[in-house]
């Protein structure tokens, strides 16, 4: 897991060449107000308040609809909810308790291999398909649709109705020692458990509850601990990875996906190079040893959303990208990297 200390073998003159062009990029594309941005988004969702309320419902269709966004572009996953609505915990609540006869929806653990496709209508259990309520929210794929049905089945019966509470004690359960990796191992103990969930990414799973447990309360110091130590590591952080030669570097050159999270690879770089810079520089109330941040900025950096400067739209891997304004690399993208 990406909490583990990676076996680098990087030279250590290579390591502070990484640390260093890192520490430049979130110099450019850092966010220093990025708590304060995620406490005003949860603030306006109402979030805030059912954390201290304990109220999973709203924590769930905040979640839900997060989740939406996976696959997909935002214009196209908010133009589709905008258009045929949200799914809600109040709709699926009162949907299974009609006690439909699918033996998939008894609870969680059954909940398995359902094989819902919107497009065909086919499943796995298709003489209960008629009264099964899973098919009649209408969601952009079946997949969401499953990943609605089993979100709201681990809360029930995993979190016994109580998210707040599961991570709480989820959190309380982790050894303090060592204090150097607890941040990640906080953060494993959410995240395992909770990517078992059908149809959830690493990417967006990581996105959402570092939100979430960095900004929506700050008395819960796990919580905030647990948040930093979030990496969601997309196809433009990968790939700015691979594309400033830090995997080659680093002895980790890998395809984009599940193995960015194994051990010595992405996550696991982002984290050993963050370890390194301290983000207190950017904002006194950060904490020192901050990989969200550095993953963000990384992101930023990149991002069309973002500072648009280290992308697929900008730059073509096959060549050199020709760009002369670029404040890291300045007139290409393919620069070797060796250490000064």
């Amino acid at each position: 897991m990406a909490g583990e200390e990676p076996p680098f073998t990087t030279k250590s003159s290579s390591v502070r060449w990484a640390v260093r062009f890192v520490r430049h990029i979130c110099e450019i594309a850092g966010a220093p107000s990025l708590i304060d941005d995620c406490r005003v988004d949860l603030a306006r969702r109402g979030v805030i308040v059912a954390v201290q309320h304990r109220s999973t419902p709203v924590i769930f269709d905040w979640l839900m609809d997060l989740l939406s966004y996976q696959g997909i572009s935002d214009s196209i996953a908010f133009d589709y909810m905008t258009r045929h609505g949200p799914v809600r915990w109040h709709d699926i609540a009162k949907a299974l308790a009609a006690m439909p006869s699918c033996p998939k929806l008894t609870c969680y653990w059954a909940f398995e291999r359902c094989g819902y496709r919107k497009g065909t209508g086919m499943c796995a259990e298709q003489e209960h398909r008629a009264a099964c309520p899973l098919p009649r929210h209408d969601l952009r794929n079946g997949r969401l649709n499953q990943t609605a049905y089993s979100l709201f089945l681990f809360m029930r019966d995993l979190a016994d109705g109580d998210i707040v509470g599961w991570l709480d004690d989820r959190l309380a359960s982790v050894d303090p020692a060592p204090a150097s990796d607890r941040p990640a191992r906080l953060g494993q103990a959410l995240l395992e458990p909770l990517g078992n969930v059908y149809g959830v990414s690493d990417k967006v799973l990581a996105t959402a509850l570092s939100e979430l447990l960095l900004a929506a309360d700050a008395k819960r110091l796990l919580w905030v601990e647990a948040g930093t130590a979030m990496i969601a590591v997309d196809t433009l952080v990968h790939n700015f990875l691979h594309r400033t030669g830090i995997l080659e570097l680093f002895g980790a050159n890998h395809p984009y996906g599940p193995r960015c999270y194994e051990p010595g690879n992405c996550a696991a770089i982002i984290e050993h190079i963050s370890s390194r810079i301290d983000a207190r520089q950017f904002n006194p109330a950060f904490p020192a040893n901050f990989p969200r941040f550095v993953q963000h900025a990384i992101w930023r950096f990149c991002a069309a959303a973002g500072l648009d400067r280290c992308n697929g739209h900008r730059i073509d891997d096959r060549s050199a990208c020709g760009q002369t304004d670029c404040p890291v690399f300045g007139r290409c993208a393919r620069v070797p990297l060796k250490p000064a």
